[in-house]
């Protein structure tokens, strides 16, 4: 690997490993009065934080490497485990550079966390945002506009300064840039996962949760420009696979990294969604409300956390795979998590409609070995290799 890639996607690296968010402390240093607001995975509209001129800050747990000690006395063993390791950087103060909460509604367990928050921390600002769950412009849309209104005061009170709507527009638009040059190396993973695989792709999604989006744009752009001059990476004999379950609590590198060894490509996946929840731009003409309200409706991606009516989950996932010619799917879930294992059943029943071959198994944030998961992994790639030669 060149020594500049290698630094590049060590960088990234070092910024995802950093959960005292020294990046986001810099960065408020560097400007007078500058704030920051964190946000749970999945989506929100980060345009607004932006446009009040603060940073949208993605907490996404600790991983492995954080030992959780406070964060079990706040919540059962019976469920996921991100809310136990947020609790545990907030209670440890690792969090204290973050001058609000976004709470958007993944599930129960996430709506609960956003509570307990507003118990543990009442000076700072919290908030729990009601995605809208009905996609009718008169109902779901009127609702998501009054909600957009209130957190644009709501930020603005905070900043000390009005959201203006040009700011907003301005936001709007270094946003698209951020969602088109992700989906741009989405494409190009597709096309040739060897040359920018997995492992080193997700590496550098996690950086947009500390860098601000005109940065992570530059890191993405300078990683597609580096990654095909490497001419050590070569195709190899191995499965490509649609990963499906990880849009809430996010997978140990590690594990990324036994899917690969164990002979899987992944040719598209669920990572960190929220970054890319809205399909497309985002019109950045007349009101700039209204226009995120509009692209919410009527572009927001399929997922578990979303309602879709009966008979509908499944559709989006069958056409990833013909899309991006994968050869199979993995359900890649973390252990309790409702939403991901419930709609689970209707997705596995779309693709045994289709004839798409499936496996899964679940996992944590701090999970730690592999072993099972290589195992199981490389007999689905070694089982799919067969059935395509049969």
């Amino acid at each position: 690997m060149s020594p500049e890639l290698a630094n590049l996607i060590q960088r990234a690296q070092e910024l995802n490993d950093d959960f005292e968010l020294t990046a986001v402390r810099a960065w408020k240093e560097a400007g007078a009065g500058r704030k920051a607001i964190g946000h749970m995975p999945i989506y929100v509209p980060r345009e607004l934080i932006h446009a009040a001129g603060m940073l949208p800050v993605g907490i996404v747990g600790a991983g492995e490497r954080l030992e959780i000690i406070r964060g079990d006395a706040y919540f059962q063993s019976y469920i996921c485990h991100i809310p136990r390791s947020t609790i545990e950087l907030a209670l440890s103060r690792r969090l204290d550079v973050l001058d609000g909460m976004l709470f958007p509604s993944i599930c129960d367990v996430i709506r609960n966390l956003s509570g307990m928050w507003t118990m543990l921390f009442p000076e700072r600002y919290v908030r729990y945002v009601d995605l809208p769950q009905n996609f009718e412009p008169a109902t779901g849309g009127v609702y998501w506009r009054r909600e957009l209104e209130t957190l644009r005061a709501d930020l603005a009170r905070l900043s000390g300064r009005p959201i203006e709507d040009d700011a907003l527009r301005h936001s709007i638009a270094v946003y698209n840039e951020n969602r088109s040059t992700i989906c741009e190396l989405y494409r190009a993973r597709s096309r040739q996962p060897w040359i920018y695989p997995t492992s080193e792709v997700y590496v550098l999604l996690r950086a947009a949760n500390v860098l601000p989006p005109e940065d992570h744009t530059a890191l993405l752009r300078q990683y597609l420009r580096l990654a095909p001059l490497e001419t050590d990476r070569r195709d190899r004999d191995q499965s490509r696979v649609v990963l499906v379950g990880t849009f809430c609590e996010q997978p140990p590198l590690g594990l990324l990294l036994t899917l690969e060894r164990a002979g899987c490509w992944v040719v598209d996946d669920d990572l960190l969604l929220g970054l890319r929840w809205i399909m497309g731009d985002i019109s950045c003409d007349g009101d700039p409300l209204q226009a995120l309200v509009e692209a919410f409706l009527t572009r927001s991606v399929e997922t578990a956390a979303r309602y879709l009516p009966e008979g509908k989950h499944g559709g989006a996932l069958v056409d990833s795979v013909r899309r991006n010619r994968a050869e199979g799917v993995i359900f890649c879930a973390p252990s309790f998590c409702d939403p991901a294992l419930l709609e689970q059943p209707m997705l596995v029943a779309a693709l045994d409609r289709e004839g798409i071959p499936h496996t899964q198994f679940k996992y944590s944030e701090d999970t730690g070995q592999f072993a099972v998961i290589r195992e199981q992994a490389g007999t689905f790639s070694d089982s799919i290799r067969l059935w395509s030669q049969a």
